[in-house]
């Protein structure tokens, strides 16, 4: 059994924009987990999580455990508060984007399957990404990080010898 406290973790710290942001604790990745992770979360007021996406290979879930939000999902959006249970499934059925638009801090924990080899799709922008070597919240060196515009799509074949 490997144990860790929350308060010893130091937060990773991510201000991508005026309207995306946020920190985050690797709980797992800390306590020496495999295939199952789980990250703290604290968003601030006004800003958003990782872009409109879902995972074809590894389940999500969220639980939030202090303040207001909301959900951005496959069938619209929903709010968020203390105490909601959120499950993500595999698949377009999963697809997810927190969206802090309350006054406070929005505090949560994510957790998800470690599964690798990954795909993820971000319906917004139309791209994919293909992961392998570390799942995504991985902390491994990965052999493929790779995102793609649909569009950018070729043939099999193409150049390829015959």
């Amino acid at each position: 059994m490997n144990r860790i406290n929350v308060d010893d973790l130091e937060w990773d710290e991510n201000d991508r924009s005026e309207t995306v942001g946020w920190r985050r604790k690797r709980l797992a990745a800390a306590a020496g987990g495999d295939a199952l992770g789980c990250s703290l979360y604290e968003l601030p007021a006004g800003k958003r999580a990782w872009p409109y996406h879902y995972h074809a290979g590894n389940e999500e879930a969220l639980y939030v455990l202090a303040g207001e939000g909301t959900i951005r999902h496959d069938g619209g959006t929903s709010p968020l508060r203390a105490g909601d249970y959120v499950a993500l499934p595999a698949g377009r059925e999963g697809a997810h984007r927190v969206v802090n638009d309350s006054e406070g801090v929005l505090r949560y924990l994510a957790v998800s399957t470690m599964r690798d080899p990954e795909v993820l799709v971000y319906p917004d922008s139309d791209k994919v990404g293909a992961l392998a070597g570390s799942a995504p919240g991985g902390e491994k060196e990965r052999d493929v990080s790779a995102y793609f515009r649909r569009e950018d799509s070729v043939d099999y074949w193409k150049g390829e010898e015959e």
